[in-house]
């Protein structure tokens, strides 16, 4: 294994916008599209994904002290992203959701309707990962895809900030009040969470996002992202952007444990059932995917990329495929490292996805500092906010 240098104590970047903050977004994962099991590659009905088992795991992450939780979208068996949010939200006590969106697939007046409904039932605790992959059943080039997501993210801002939506445009041309889509948040509407990695999708984040997601590789590649993404945002935008990490985790009280679970996960893996997994996910083919498998192959006998990052998790899954292994003085310390570098939102997830997340909230969240990064960036209203949804007069 790699030796790592000692955790920073020197400020994140400049372009890091909440490089003063001393907390974190510590968020888990819903796994509605069907992706929970007990073993990688056993495909055990007990795991499947309900709304029973789906909404339990939101609940407990609620109770435990998470701050957000992450709803992905994907075409396969499972569960519609907004549909179960709404479910969910009236049962939460302080957690946000971060709720997937495919740019494109929802006429965008009508998504920027559906998301300040799901703000006004959540008072607030909205935000929204914003996804550019092709629709089910289509294949778009690039540019194009970013193209029309530009669109869409604009026609939202419009639509949260402005009186009125004015919109010309190559593929939207809109001209409406905004008075039915005026979500609960202010000062912008919900924050807008991204991942991509191509150069249209690092200048559409740079441009527009509010946090730009990542999937774990090493400390030196993540650097790497972090810097190019700041660059495009301060030099083409005059803006800053705050970033989050999408990685598993697997803690146990001492390290050999870890390292056990993490082979006890794979042991009844199956070659062929593992490339099915791998390859139902619609963003299979995506170049943030490449770069998983690249990790995976630069990594050790054992698995390992660096220090406490284990690859083996994407031999039997598509997007995120490493986790952090380790006791929990040296979980809390990776995570203090990506800290220190200026990573202010943990999206974590483990398997069964229940089960580690009491783990993790039994060994290393009460040792973090957590926060709402819609409450710290000023989204949250100081009461109800004058609305037609809200506390506004009924138009």
């Amino acid at each position: 294994m790699l030796n790592l240098r000692p955790i920073s104590q020197s400020m994140p970047p400049p372009y890091v916008r909440s490089a003063h903050l001393d907390a974190a977004e510590v968020s888990w994962f819903a796994p509605i599209c069907n992706g929970d099991d007990r073993y990688l590659g056993v495909r055990d009905p007990f795991y499947k994904s309900s709304y029973r088992n789906a909404a339990q795991i939101a609940r407990t992450a609620d109770e435990l002290g998470y701050r957000n939780m992450l709803l992905p979208s994907s075409y396969q068996v499972g569960q519609d992203t907004l549909t179960f949010a709404a479910a969910l939200a009236p049962q939460l006590r302080q957690m946000n959701l971060l709720t997937a969106i495919r740019c494109g697939e929802v006429h965008p007046p009508m998504l920027a309707r559906a998301l300040a409904t799901l703000d006004h039932m959540l008072l607030g605790k909205l935000t929204v990962n914003i996804i550019s992959s092709d629709l089910p059943g289509t294949t778009v080039d690039s540019p194009t895809r970013y193209r029309k997501s530009r669109e869409v993210i604009e026609i939202l801002k419009q639509c949260w900030t402005q009186d009125h939506l004015l919109f010309k445009g190559e593929f939207y041309n809109l001209d409406l009040p905004t008075a039915p889509v005026r979500p609960y948040q202010q000062n912008g509407g919900p924050l807008l969470y991204f991942g991509g990695y191509s150069p249209d999708g690092v200048e559409l984040c740079a441009e527009h996002c509010d946090v730009y997601l990542m999937w774990p590789e090493t400390e030196a590649k993540i650097q790497a992202l972090m810097d190019n993404v700041g660059a495009a945002a301060g030099a083409k935008f005059g803006r800053k952007v705050d970033f989050g990490l999408r990685v598993h985790v697997i803690v146990r009280e001492t390290e050999a444990e870890a390292i056990a679970a993490s082979q006890s996960l794979m042991q009844n893996i199956d070659a062929e059932a593992a490339e099915e997994l791998k390859n139902r996910a619609l963003d299979a083919k995506s170049y943030g995917v490449s770069r998983q498998a690249e990790l995976r192959q630069s990594a050790d006998k054992d698995g390992f990329a660096e220090e406490h990052l284990w690859t083996g998790i994407g031999r039997a899954r598509s997007g995120c495929g490493a986790a952090i292994v380790g006791n929990p003085d040296q979980v809390y310390e990776k995570l203090m490292r990506y800290h220190a570098m200026g990573i202010r939102s943990f999206i974590l997830s483990g398997y069964p996805h229940l089960e580690e997340c009491e783990l993790f909230a039994r060994y290393v969240l009460p040792r973090l500092k957590t926060c709402s990064l819609p409450e710290v960036l000023g989204r949250w209203p100081v009461g109800i906010p004058d609305t037609p949804l809200g506390g506004g007069l009924r138009v």
